[in-house]
């Protein structure tokens, strides 16, 4: 695939870049040769290989699902302006 350079104009254009003339052959060269490492990408046979999320072989690291308190409520209710017993005290905003 080649990119001329009315497409570099319209990328440009999509993009919001400001572009002139000069910069143009520049701009289609790099895009052209992005293009042909991508065709040069679906070459390769990938038949067989599962995809993974990192080069070496690792679980990801999971904390057990329980639920608690997290140990420090009254910590927590020490910072409310009101509360009562171990609860916020909120205005009332809804008749």
């Amino acid at each position: 695939m080649s990119v001329d350079a009315a497409t570099v104009r319209r990328i440009a254009h999509l993009a919001r870049i400001a572009v002139t003339d000069a910069e143009v052959p520049h701009l289609q060269g790099e895009l052209n040769a992005i293009l042909a490492f991508v065709e040069q990408l679906s070459e390769v046979d990938v038949e067989g290989v599962e995809p993974m999320t990192s080069v070496t072989p690792m679980e990801m690291k999971k904390r057990a699902d329980v639920v608690n308190d997290g140990e420090i409520a009254a910590a927590v209710i020490a910072n409310a302006p009101a509360r009562e017993d171990d609860f916020f005290v909120v205005p009332k905003v809804v008749e």
